[in-house]
């Protein structure tokens, strides 16, 4: 196996591992594929990767379902620093409203991890993630529920991730309202970033 090829292969494998440790609630196992200085991007949080897992475990400890499902790669590899890009779905499971009262809702979120990462002490770990949120639904749990959402506040969100911010707002986060989608100005950003970093400038956060 040629040098490239592995470090693909690893890169891979941590990107796995974090879906499967954070969704499985392993904390331990889940802080070892993070860089000392890794930086989680989402919805409903920014910040360093440890108050992530705090806060994640303040979340579950209320209830609060996200789970995390992986598709494809696209990795490119420079020296020590590597850009990884891996299909994925958002899932989320809440309370929303309908004819008769409030049901339970999974929100489902396609889009994509945009990863910064390096090798430290030997081996890659996460630098920085950058979801890219490309499309999303809501789905009552009980098919013959009817919702009523107020479409106001959800015509108010963007459109990538209209349906997770929706039900985020509605258990008491606050939703940041540029991150990446599809297409426009932030991914065009974001994918400038990245090519800069590959390239061995800074980091922008």
């Amino acid at each position: 196996m040629n040098a490239e090829l592995h470090d693909e292969l690893e890169i891979r494998q941590m990107v796995e591992r974090w879906a499967v440790w954070r969704d499985a609630g392993l904390w331990d196992q889940f802080a070892t594929v993070w860089h000392p200085e890794g930086v989680m991007m989402a919805t409903w949080f920014q910040g360093p990767f440890r108050d992530f897992i705090r806060v994640t475990q303040e979340g579950w400890a209320k209830g609060v379902s996200i789970l995390h499902f992986l598709g494809g790669s696209a990795i490119e590899v420079a020296g020590d620093r590597a850009i990884a890009q891996t299909k994925m779905t958002i899932s989320q499971r809440g309370m929303v409203e309908a004819v008769g009262g409030p049901v339970l809702c999974d929100v489902v979120c396609t889009g994509r991890f945009y990863d910064f990462v390096t090798l430290h002490e030997g081996r890659w770990k996460l630098l920085h993630r950058q979801p890219i949120y490309e499309k999303d639904r809501i789905e009552p749990v009980d098919p013959s529920a009817v919702l009523q959402l107020d479409q106001a506040a959800l015509s108010a969100f963007p459109e990538g991730y209209r349906h997770l911010a929706y039900i985020q707002t509605r258990i008491g986060y606050k939703v940041k309202m540029d991150m990446p989608m599809l297409k426009g100005e932030g991914v065009a950003r974001l994918y400038a970033r990245g090519a800069g970093w590959l390239a061995g400038g800074p980091l922008e956060r």
